[in-house]
């Protein structure tokens, strides 16, 4: 019976195998046929469309922005120094970095005790020259007069010398008498050339002395000088730097004591390259007065001072091109400080009939791809003018509101159908302020800044920062990359 049973069970299982099998052959046979009498007929081809973002191109008149990147600088110092050696015994009570201090006001004080001495001692030198002058004026009015009592006396004797001449040619005198007369009307004259000869020596010490009391003043004036020289007072209003000095300590001659500069005189220096800088001159050849912005990047924001433009440097240093300018600052000065890495932006002269469109649009035969009938793309020549960033300000022949794709690809060009994506439609991408850089990009903008050695430490250390996050804000890569590529 188990036996009957298995057999059963056995034909049962080949039967099913059989069937399978059959059902499998079928099937195959089935395809084969289907698809040998379809093979006659073509597939239906579709065209491929891409979807972009395209923009509409406006034409008017733009003033172009050039961007910079330079250095505070104050216009105004002046060097602490001690004009003469000493102790200091009396400081300002403000008298450390970055305190501000007034015009006028006493900031070092030595000791005053030579000085002083040699002072004292200059006065009573002028006295003693004073009191000397006068005697001198003294003694050359009594010279003076000796001088008309001897001339007086000489004419008596003259006049008694004609008597007795008279006399003896009346035969009247006697001959004795004459002789007299003669020796002494010609001593008389004796006597008038030395008084003229003791005024001319009164005269010269007159002379002298006025001589003495100008030396004795000149003494006098320097020893006031150096004593002086012992007190340091500011000779503008400003803030102290640099500060190196303490009460009781002795200092040398011309010995740095600080550095006063007036934080309201700035002015920023920026080099611009020799195309640019040909753009900020007139037909004479003289630089534009230009507005400028300065602006200083910080983690709460930027802060931003107006200049104008002032002077451009008088000749090219070594190993350097281009052009270096300098710009005074007027408003908001206050905020920056001398060593200050910032962002200068000069506006340049307008143009006329151009467009401001992304850099992405053009590509390195100076073409866009316009947006034509069909929405089927086609290519168009432009003149590039300037380069502003991520932007560019070009020149066209088509008509203002045409459409241009904003970010060209490898797999746009011309004839390609295109679904367009306009600013505001479902589906079109936002602008991020923040990028993900590639290992090769971040590593070629941090050597940048590392290598930098004109970039202060503290921008080297906030642009590290912001290029170690994951996310580095926009504004600071093309900040950079434009300083790489010049």
């Amino acid at each position: 019976m188990r036996f009957l049973t298995r057999s059963l069970m056995g034909l049962f299982l080949l039967a099913l195998t059989l069937g399978l099998l059959a059902i499998g052959g079928f099937s195959i046979y089935s395809a084969i046929e289907a698809r040998k009498a379809g093979a006659g007929r073509a597939p239906t081809a579709r065209e491929r469309v891409f979807a972009a973002n395209v923009m509409a191109v406006e034409f008017t008149t733009l003033s172009p922005t050039l961007t910079a990147y330079g250095e505070v600088n104050s216009t105004r110092e002046l060097e602490l120094r001690a004009a003469s050696g000493g102790t200091i015994v009396e400081l300002a009570a403000n008298f450390e970095d970055g305190a501000s201090v007034e015009k006028g006001e006493l900031l070092v004080k030595l000791d005053p005790a030579e000085a002083q001495a040699a002072r004292d001692s200059a006065v009573a030198s002028v006295s003693e020259a004073e009191a000397a002058l006068a005697q001198s004026e003294r003694a050359l009015a009594i010279s003076r007069d000796d001088v008309i009592a001897a001339q007086r006396q000489a004419e008596l004797r003259v006049q008694a010398l004609a008597r007795q001449q008279s006399l003896s040619d009346r035969g009247v005198g006697a001959t004795a008498t004459l002789e007299t007369s003669e020796l002494a009307a010609s001593a008389a004259d004796q006597a008038v050339l030395n008084r003229r000869s003791a005024l001319s020596l009164a005269q010269a010490q007159l002379d002298s002395a006025r001589t003495g009391l100008t030396r004795a003043k000149i003494t006098l004036t320097e020893a006031e000088r150096k004593l002086r020289d012992t007190e340091i007072r500011a000779e503008f209003s400003g803030r102290l730097a640099d500060v190196n000095a303490v009460r009781g300590g002795l200092v040398s001659s011309n010995e740095m004591l600080g550095m006063l500069i007036d934080p309201s005189a700035l002015e920023v220096a920026f080099r611009v390259s020799t195309g640019q800088f040909s753009r900020l001159t007139d037909a004479q050849g003289n630089l534009r007065d230009l507005p400028v912005t300065v602006s200083l990047d910080s983690a709460g924001g930027a802060i931003e001072a107006q200049g104008t433009l002032s002077r451009v440097s008088a000749a090219v240093e070594a190993g350097v091109t281009g052009r270096l300018l300098f710009a005074t600052i007027a408003q908001g000065a206050q905020v920056l400080r001398p060593g200050d890495f910032v962002t200068v932006r000069l506006a340049e002269p307008a143009l006329n009939n151009v467009a401001e469109i992304p850099s992405s649009a053009v590509d390195a035969q100076n073409t866009v791809l316009v947006l034509g009938v069909e929405d089927r793309l086609q290519e168009a020549p432009v003149t590039v003018l300037r380069r502003q960033g991520d932007d560019v300000i070009i020149r066209a022949d088509f008509k203002t509101g045409t459409e241009i794709v904003a970010e060209r690809t490898p797999l746009l060009g011309r004839g390609i159908k295109l679904r367009p994506l306009r600013p505001g439609q479902v589906g079109a991408p936002e602008p991020a302020d923040t990028v993900t850089l590639d290992a090769e990009r971040r590593a070629k903008l941090v050597a940048f800044v590392q290598a930098n050695t004109a970039m202060p430490d503290n921008a080297k250390k906030r642009f590290l920062a912001e290029l170690n996050q994951d996310e580095v804000p926009v504004a600071t890569v093309e900040k950079l990359e434009s300083r790489i590529g010049g």
